[in-house]
């Protein structure tokens, strides 16, 4: 159950990390009027900010709590591991720091960001 709670966490973290950034740019007016000006209308973001309600709920409260904070003073609080380096922050990070068996999500010993390992 440990193993399969952890995989849900990842690909939740993972698709709301994608809607946070997808909302972002719904939100930023220059990309707002860049778009208009080319004669797309964008869309209401109202769908979105439900959709990233539920995922919300369905993710442990540790990593919720987590994930915003990072989220917030990053812009971006899920990123990739790339042979023992944080794509966020570019820090080579021990072996040590990799994620115990069955997990594939951890936390970044320098900048804080979730790494997601694969």
């Amino acid at each position: 159950a440990v193993a399969r709670a952890s995989v849900v966490t990842e690909a939740t973290l993972l698709e709301l990390h994608d809607l946070d950034l997808v909302l972002a740019e719904a939100r930023h007016a220059p990309t707002v009027a860049r778009l208009k000006k080319l004669g797309f209308e964008p869309a209401d973001p109202a769908p979105l900010e439900r959709h990233r309600a539920k995922l919300l709920a369905s993710v442990e409260r540790r990593w919720v709590q987590h994930y915003e904070r990072v989220l917030q003073r990053y812009g971006r609080a899920v990123v990739g591991m790339r042979e023992r380096v944080c794509l966020g922050c570019f820090v080579t990070l021990p072996t040590s720091a990799a994620p115990g068996a069955g997990e594939t999500l951890t936390l970044c010993e320098s900048c804080g960001r979730i790494l997601f390992w694969r």
